[in-house]
């Protein structure tokens, strides 16, 4: 059983130098590439406009704000300024979202984003994206790459084609720190250990992100409230939990498998559903000692025998907002497909460890 494991573990690692470092390196060429047209285009943003300020900035060879959806596919969080005269209020009615209002006494002239207020007093995410959006496709047209960059049309997103290959996702945002929603308050859980009394202060204090874009849970019902509603977002909490023992690892690996095999019609799987279900099995295994290097084939299998289970009951639940689902909106017939898939895939890791040459 040992030598079983450690020969997993053997074959885990090689397949992470080989694969899942080739892969990362082709994605921080790829991001390279992107982040000069974008920086490029919110230059010219914001010449017309200064309150849409490019905070995409490189720190340490990584670019701030930008997330990978997979290796063809990004998304640019665009953090806005002076969110400080709206309150956010969080009730549930939607869930994974949260709405700006202004707050009492405060005027609306006090507000750097006067115009996008409602008559009611809320700080609309579409107004302010459909502004942005016009504001974009100008810049486009001017900008020095217009050669190979333009806007894809058909959605209220702000998404940009670059090079016919990759397409980026740029989002407004604020950025809320020193508090945390209601929505999430359930989290964390006081039966389960994991992450500890000052890792769940730190993260707490990270905070999260508001971002205007079209969510999950109101696509085809957007009522006018629905869509002046703000999605919310964990991704720097996210990151800060799974620092430690092999987690990072494990989720190189676990992206690098779904890039290979579960890239199906209908898109079932993105990167972060495995980010999600990480996190879920550090919960299950709260100890430091379960993410120990020579536990990374235990994790590994655990989180994909999870992923199959998901996928056939159609239900995944984000990690903080349990009452959002993530599969909400994915055709079943895809979600049976990747169900079928990840069993074969982890019936091969399970059974012989040598395939991970071939995978």
């Amino acid at each position: 059983m040992i030598a079983a494991q450690a020969k997993l573990v053997y074959q885990l690692n090689k397949y992470y130098n080989e694969r899942c470092q080739s892969r990362k390196a082709a994605i921080a060429k790829t991001i390279r590439e992107v982040c000069k047209v974008v920086s490029d285009v919110l230059k010219e943003v914001e010449v017309q406009e200064p309150r849409f300020i490019s905070s995409l900035s490189e720190i340490d060879a990584r670019y701030e704000g930008m997330e990978v959806i997979s290796p063809s596919e990004f998304e640019v969080v665009l953090y806005l300024n002076q969110m400080g005269v709206f309150n956010f209020v969080d009730d549930g009615s939607l869930p994974g979202c949260a709405v700006l209002k202004l707050s009492d006494g405060r005027k609306r002239s006090m507000s750097l984003w006067v115009e996008f207020i409602t008559a009611s007093g809320y700080l609309s995410a579409r107004k302010i994206r459909s502004r942005f959006q016009t504001l974009v496709a100008q810049a486009v047209d001017k900008c020095s790459y217009r050669d190979v960059v333009k806007m894809v049309a058909d959605t209220s997103e702000v998404k940009l084609r670059i090079r016919e290959r990759y397409v980026v996702k740029i989002t407004p945002a604020f950025k809320c720190t020193g508090i945390w929603p209601r929505s999430a308050a359930q989290w964390p859980m006081p039966h389960i250990p994991w992450p500890g009394p000052n890792r769940v202060a730190e993260v707490k204090a990270e905070g999260f992100n508001l971002l205007s874009k079209e969510c999950y849970s109101l696509t085809g019902k957007q009522s006018s409230a629905e869509s002046d509603a703000w999605v919310l977002q964990f991704s720097e909490a996210e990151n800060r939990l799974l620092m430690g023992g092999c987690r990072k690892k494990c989720l190189s690996i676990l992206k690098t498998l779904r890039d290979r095999h579960l890239e199906l019609p209908g898109q079932p799987l993105d990167n972060y559903h495995m980010k999600t279900l990480l996190l879920y099995e550090c919960e299950k295994h709260p100890r430091e000692s379960d993410w120990d290097e020579s536990c990374l084939g235990d994790r590994l299998n655990g989180i994909l025998l999870q992923l199959i289970s998901c996928l056939q009951c159609r239900r995944c639940p984000h990690y903080f907002l349990p009452n959002l689902d993530l599969f909400q909106g994915k055709p079943h017939s895809a979600l049976e497909a990747a169900a079928k898939q990840t069993w074969r895939l982890a019936r091969e890791i399970l059974t012989n460890a040598k395939s991970l040459d071939k995978l």
